[in-house]
């Protein structure tokens, strides 16, 4: 369903409902201001390219997502791909690449991936998160105080660079900026200042603060980057050819496979939060129409944003109002404090990056996982950790993914039991068909769980039987949710094996949907009586009625 004719059939479009959400709407279009600014120059570009991404996207995905109470606009998690998109094609590479990333988005929300996109394991998600809050984090240590840039590398030469460049730190700016850091973080407790973000408060001093003392040496806004234009963007059309699209596929693969994951994690909060249900897929439509429109105006990509969410939902906004009118707010205050805005120091954006990285990292979250988890998911965590911080997070999603099935399969495969069962166990089966006591010549098995390719072995080693083998294997079928070709192969090799030893193999009491991959494997016969039977009780009769009228029967 989209937001907005969800939010239309629910009433939430009635006059009544609009002056909450108009609130809601301004407050997020405040706290977005500076998180805008700060992500794109952390992405390596300008800061008004953050500005139109929130205007863009803020819009886009709350008129056509798949949740009525979700902000979206430019994210930290996105600041690590991004700026390694922009180091290596460009700007115009990295316009290409989140419209390439919007198409993928699409195509994903119409083909129903909405539901896939969760089962990614919280190690992988925890892991890479936090790596990623590392890298923002240390890579906002050249604003903050002051440093050298940085060369190029990867991201431990360059923290080494950095630390051995800490004698050359400018001191006013990095007590600007830890003095930003502090407002950011305890702004709000101030008395009267309750309802007024953290980062914008470090920000407004910090900038009231550079210009009353005109503070040598402190970068801003302006002086790194130039102005910020008081105009809205104009349409602008990337060059895009075949060569490029092949070599910014993998990036936009990533950029689309972030944004989801972001997208969707920010809904389900968003659920619990504000007693709302949304839609998967819609919501990646709605991400998707927002990165593809995005680029065309000079906008990165953007996704949904769980703070800026939250924020929204805390001051009353429950209809895609709040987040069309904080796109609004932005606007407004890019035709009218543009200026003002370029004044704006890079270490009191650095500070509140500070706080978005902590934020990011969970820190509580992931110690607790450290101590709790299993240890294979506390290995998933670290190595995927690691690798997000020592290669890239193409690696390390990628790797911590096939890890994390790797580590499904095998749990799955130990949970699948081949079970004998005795007489004992039997009474009901027996009755049914007639007879006091199991045939000596006859066993029976059981395989309970899937039978797939890493369960296989499970049904070797139970028939492997110590004493003679019997003229009958009565193998039920009933707690076999599903089997694949590995499975399948394995049953006939098995069948045919034992077929050779003098045993008969008598399949009973699958599930349609095993059965009828029987069938289609030829494993079971249509034309045929004796290869399959309904439950048990049935192959015991069929069993007794070759003991009176003995027959060869067409083997399974």
């Amino acid at each position: 369903m989209i937001a907005i004719v969800e939010a239309a059939r629910a009433g939430l479009l009635q006059p009544r409902n609009w002056p909450r959400n108009l609130a809601a709407g301004a407050v997020v279009g405040v706290v977005a201001l500076p998180l805008a600014m700060a992500f794109a120059i952390a992405s390596g570009v300008k800061p008004e390219q953050g500005l139109y991404t929130a205007i863009i996207a803020g819009i886009a995905v709350s008129l056509f997502g798949g949740s009525r109470v979700q902000i979206a606009g430019p994210t930290g998690a996105f600041i690590v791909i991004l700026a390694g998109v922009v180091a290596q094609f460009g700007v115009e590479g990295l316009l290409v690449a989140t419209l390439m990333a919007g198409v993928i988005l699409v195509a994903m929300g119409l083909a129903r991936m909405g539901a896939v996109i969760r089962f990614i394991p919280d190690p992988v998600i925890v892991g890479f998160t936090a790596g990623i809050a590392v890298i923002i984090w240390v890579g906002q240590w050249q604003y903050f105080f002051g440093l050298p840039t940085a060369g190029e590398g990867p991201f431990y030469l360059k923290a080494w660079q950095l630390l051995r460049a800490f004698p050359q730190m400018h001191l006013p700016t990095a007590l600007l900026g830890l003095g930003s850091l502090v407002l950011a973080l305890y702004g709000p407790r101030i008395p009267r200042l309750s309802r007024v973000p953290g980062p914008l408060i470090a920000m407004v001093v910090a900038t009231a603060v550079a210009a009353l003392f005109d503070l040598p040496g402190v970068a801003t806004i302006e002086s790194t980057f130039g102005a910020i234009p008081r105009s809205l963007p104009s349409l602008q059309l990337p060059s895009i050819g075949f060569d490029s699209v092949m070599l910014l596929l993998p990036s936009a693969f990533t950029i689309a496979m972030l944004g989801a994951i972001e997208s969707l994690l920010s809904a389900v909060v968003a659920d619990g939060m504000a007693g709302t249900r949304h839609d998967s897929n819609q919501e990646l439509v709605g991400q998707g129409i927002a990165n593809i429109v995005s680029p065309l105006f000079g906008g990165i990509a953007a996704t949904g944003a769980i703070a800026r969410t939250a924020t929204s939902i805390r001051n009353g906004g429950n209809a895609p109002i709040a987040g069309v009118v904080h796109s609004v707010v932005l606007v407004l205050i890019l035709l009218v404090i543009a200026p003002w805005a370029g004044k704006v120091p890079l270490c009191a954006l650095a500070a509140i990056l500070f706080v978005v990285a902590w934020n990011m990292s969970e820190a509580p979250r992931f110690l607790r996982m450290v101590r709790q988890a299993p240890r294979a998911d506390v290995a998933i965590l670290l190595i995927t950790f690691a690798l997000t911080i020592l290669t890239d997070l193409v690696v390390a999603v990628n790797i911590g993914v096939i890890l994390a099935m790797m580590e499904f399969m095998r749990r799955m495969s130990s949970s699948v039991e081949v079970v004998e069962h005795k007489q004992a166990s039997l009474r009901q089966e027996l009755a049914e068909a007639g007879l006091e006591a199991l045939p000596d010549d006859v066993l029976v098995y059981s395989i309970d769980g899937p039978f797939f390719f890493g369960s296989v072995d499970s049904l070797e080693r139970a028939l492997s039987w110590s004493r003679s083998e019997p003229r009958y294997l009565a193998l039920r079928l009933e707690r076999v949710p599903f089997i694949d070709a590995t499975g399948l192969k394995r049953l006939e090799s098995t069948i045919h094996s034992l077929r050779g030893r003098g045993v008969q193999v008598l399949l009973n009491g699958a599930r349609m949907g095993v059965l009828r991959k029987l069938v289609r494997a030829d494993i079971v016969r249509r034309d045929t009586s004796g290869s399959y039977f309904k439950d048990l009780s049935e192959a015991l009769l069929y069993i007794e009625s070759l003991r009176t009228a003995p027959v060869d029967p067409p083997a399974p």
